[in-house]
């Protein structure tokens, strides 16, 4: 590889998530975080030819269900930040539908639980 050819591949590297985003920025965290589950509206099942091609690809992943921004940015294989800008985008435009991560569930006090394990087993042997 010469010294030109290992320039061009530096600058294309560099160049190339400015391209696909437009040169968007990144959308805010609570908007998109690695967990939040993404799909496909279901009126929007049918892509305009208008989008990118990687936005297509966006689309086309998600079709199948939910799937989390980590999930889709691993399919594509581009980097998290470039999938939460196109992912907003399409957002935006009404092609895609957002869920936020259910919320933990609070832990049970475990003196309750022993006092219920204790009666259980004071009642049934």
């Amino acid at each position: 590889m010469t010294d030109s050819d290992k320039q061009e591949h530096e600058a294309a590297e560099l160049v190339r998530p400015y391209v696909i985003t437009g040169g968007r920025s990144l959308p805010g965290e609570s908007q998109f975080s690695l967990i939040t589950l993404v799909t496909v509206v279901a009126d929007q099942q049918q892509r305009p030819a208008r989008l990118s091609p990687e936005e297509q690809n966006l689309l086309r992943i998600c079709v199948g269900g939910y799937l989390s921004v980590a999930e889709i940015a691993g399919h594509i294989q581009l980097p998290v930040g470039v999938v939460k800008i196109l992912l907003a985008a399409l957002s935006e435009a009404g092609y895609l539908v957002t869920r936020s991560p259910e919320t933990r569930a609070p832990v049970a006090n475990l003196k309750i639980l022993e006092e219920v394990l204790n009666g259980l087993q004071s009642k049934f042997g």
